[in-house]
Formats: structure tokens, sequence, C-alpha cells
């Protein structure tokens, strides 16, 4: 009976194994028969080329749903009744002409030391005009550049001096002046333009004569002294004649 029993276990699992052989047997083919199929239509259909990159384009043209092509940041130069910048806000008035001209001719540091340390400032020297006849040199020191300007240009405008030029817009007569080491010396020269150097020619543009000859009889380069004999010979002429050119 137990000998039975065995023998028909080991037929159950031969039979298993048997049909277990049979299903991979029938089962292979099935797959190798897909696979070259699919090698074929790999070969068949290419794989699409990549798509070209194609940059990104910004169109400039109007934006949807707002008022002249802007967004609702702020009214650029397109939208409609805006008369401001390209914020939004009003238009800048323009700037208010100054009443005098001004040139800087020197500006430099100064060093002061203090108890606490140093201290620095900056000395300004300059030349203010309207071009018409009056010039005015001044200096003014600050804690910074901008209050340094600010005072030279206030004391320019106390020591401003009022000349009388001629119809050709030059000098009635020669001088000759000396202030310190400078010595300049000033000639009347009609159609021949303005002749000078330094800051004699600073002070003679901006008080607006256009024909004249200045030479600097001295060898100093102290741009403050040779501002100031400039004025000094302005100061010495005289009323030109009613029949002066």
């Amino acid at each position: 009976m137990t000998d039975h029993k065995e023998n028909t276990n080991e037929e159950i699992i031969n039979e298993a194994a048997v049909e277990a052989t049979e299903a991979v047997a029938t089962t292979a083919p099935v797959v190798e028969a897909v696979a070259p199929a699919t090698q074929a239509a790999a070969v068949a259909t290419p794989v699409a080329a990549a798509a070209p990159f194609a940059p990104r384009t910004f169109s400039n043209g109007p934006r949807r749903n707002t008022p002249g092509g802007r967004d609702s940041r702020g009214g650029g130069r397109g939208a409609p009744g805006a008369g401001g910048d390209r914020r939004g806000g009003p238009r800048r008035e323009p700037r208010a002409k100054p009443e005098y001209d001004q040139k800087i001719i020197d500006i430099r540091r100064v060093t002061r030391v203090a108890s606490g340390g140093r201290r620095f400032s900056f000395a300004v020297s300059l030349v203010a005009g309207d071009r018409k006849g009056k010039v005015g040199v001044g200096t003014g020191k600050g804690g910074d550049t901008s209050l340094a300007v600010d005072k030279a240009l206030r004391s320019a405008k106390k020591n401003m001096i009022t000349l009388s030029l001629t119809k050709t817009h030059s000098i009635p007569h020669e001088v000759l002046k000396k202030v310190g080491a400078s010595v300049v010396h000033m000639m009347p020269a009609p159609g021949k333009g303005v002749v000078a150097g330094s800051s004699v020619r600073d002070v003679i543009e901006l008080a607006g004569i256009k024909n004249i000859t200045a030479k600097l009889r001295s060898g100093t380069k102290n741009k403050l002294n040779n501002a100031r004999v400039a004025i000094e010979a302005l100061k010495m002429l005289k009323k030109p004649r009613a029949h002066s050119k």
C-alpha cells in the first residue's frame, strides 16, 4: 500500500515536470518570434530625429488686454495719455539755467591733524561768469566737494567785477599786471579769437571776451594765482571810447 502511494506521487511529480517542460518549450518560440518582429519594426521605423532647438523669441508687439502694449505696472511710452517717463510718473521739467556759468580750476583734499585723528576736507577754486561782462574768482572749503563748490560759488559772486568791452568783444587797451609771482600781459586782438592758456583763459571766456591775446610772463603754475592776476588785470581796464572797435 505504501509502495503504491509512493509510485502515485512520483507519477504526479513526473507529469507536473513534463507539463512544465512542455509549457516552457511552447512559450520560448513565441518569445523568439516576437523578438525578431520587434527588431524588424525598430529597423523599419527609424527613430524620429530630434527636432532642432528653436530659440525662444520675445515679441515686441502689444500685450493682450493691456492698453498701449504695456502691462499694468505703469504706463509706458505707448500708453495713451501718459505724459510721464518710463516708470509712469509725471515728466520732469527741464532745469532752469543757472545765473552764472562756472569752471572749477583747482580742487584738492586738505588733511588736518586733530586730537581725535586726521580730518579731511576739500578746497575748491573756481571761476564764475555770465559771459556778458561779469566774472569773479572764489574759493571754498567743505567736508565734501559739493559743499566746497557751493561756498566757492558764493565767494565768486561776492568778488564779481563788471567789464566794459568794445563792440568786437575785446578789451579797449593793453594791460600788464603782477600779483604775487604771477604776471600777465593782455592785448586786444580783434578778429583773432581767444589766445590764452591756463586759468587765464577760463577767466577770459567766462567774462565774455572773444578777441584777446593774454600771455603769462611768469613761470608759476599756480592756477588760483593766475586766475587772480587775470581778474586784477581786467580791473585796470578803462571804459572804452566811443570810437573804439
